[in-house]
């Protein structure tokens, strides 16, 4: 009989790099620096009602291919030119993936996608891919799902999101209040707005948690809260994109004195998990922002150089380059379309 109390299911340790000597291993470059600062500022301004540009997040459901993330990076600044002064474009760059029970959770846990789970490497990729492409000069956004990541991480990022299985979580409520960047709190996944409306009042308090320094060691964090806190609708049982559902989303954020800043998934619940559902949910929030619904700040798009989604296999040299292995995304070119369509209709407007 064993008198061990502790670690019966542990198999063991490995020591995790600190975070302070992984920023020096993969520094920020000035570039790099100048684009997440004015990003994140671009971002409150837009929240704050100060910039009437809309925000697109656009990008792959998730990363596992820094060589087609990259050129698709190239793509959006390309774009971006044609679209910036009716859009703030932001790329998804999401290396954390929720699951409800099992399967492939990201390249940060587990970049090889062979179940080895080498979390330094995927930590190391992670960060020099972000600083890769802000050093282009695209601001990123991502979800924080492990609570640890953002001491690696946080500071190349221009907006978070916590996802709809983590924003009734207390530990993600408390970590959002101490992020540097706005953050978005997405509906659970049922529909629910009212988990997401206590998250962003719970993040705009200061809090007080247990985490990780830069030198990697556990403490006590203290953080001043998040003022930039705001609601995504990204669907539930029924899709919450129509006027009805705005109005009353913006209802409950009013009553709860609540930035009144809405940003719209144009996946998951919203297209029914199908990517050619994404078009027409851009076109229907666009429509709504166009005439005069103001809350309507920003839209995010699941997107990849080619359309929908392939199966992760165990072999690796089977999978197509630039498809997605989680959910599914539109083309690089219907991408474009919507930006380009975005574009011209809020042009008008203006």
């Amino acid at each position: 009989m064993t008198t061990t109390t502790y670690d019966i299911h542990v198999k063991g340790y490995e020591a995790l790099i600190a975070p302070y000597a992984i920023k020096e291993e993969i520094p920020l470059t000035p570039q790099a620096t100048e684009t997440v600062i004015k990003g994140r500022q671009t971002i409150q301004n837009i929240i704050d009602g100060k910039d009437r540009r809309m925000m697109a997040i656009v990008g792959p459901c998730s990363i596992h291919d820094s060589t087609a993330a990259l050129e698709y990076a190239e793509r959006l600044l390309d774009i971006n030119e044609k679209v910036k002064n009716t859009l703030l474009l932001v790329m998804r760059v999401y290396f954390e993936k929720p699951r409800t029970n099992v399967g492939w959770k990201g390249l940060i846990n587990d970049p090889f996608m062979d179940g080895s789970c080498d979390i330094q490497e995927g930590l190391r990729l992670a960060r020099k891919l972000l600083r890769d492409i802000v050093h282009m000069g695209m601001p990123v956004a991502t979800e924080i799902l492990e609570p640890i990541t953002p001491q690696y991480i946080a500071g190349l990022i221009s907006w978070a999101a916590i996802g709809a299985r983590t924003t009734e979580s207390q530990t993600h409520r408390e970590m959002a209040s101490g992020l540097s960047m706005p953050v978005g709190f997405k509906n659970h996944t049922n529909g629910d707005l009212d988990i997401a409306l206590n998250a962003m009042q719970a993040a705009c308090a200061p809090q007080t948690f247990l985490g990780i320094d830069q030198q990697g060691v556990s403490c006590v964090v203290r953080t001043t809260g998040n003022p930039y806190g705001h609601l995504v609708l990204r669907g539930g049982e029924h899709p919450n994109y129509d006027p009805v559902s705005i109005a009353e989303a913006t209802g409950k954020l009013d009553a709860k004195k609540l930035p009144k800043a809405i940003v719209v998934d144009c996946s998951h619940g919203n297209s029914g998990k199908k990517f050619q559902g994404q078009a027409f949910v851009w076109k229907s929030v666009l429509s709504q922002r166009i005439e005069g619904n103001e809350s309507l700040v920003g839209m995010m798009l699941e997107s990849n150089l080619k359309e929908g989604s392939q199966k992760l296999t165990e072999d690796l040299s089977c999978l197509k380059y630039g498809v997605s292995i989680t959910d599914e995304c539109i083309s690089w070119e219907t991408t474009e379309q919507l930006l380009l369509l975005a574009n011209e209709r809020l042009s008008a407007e203006g």
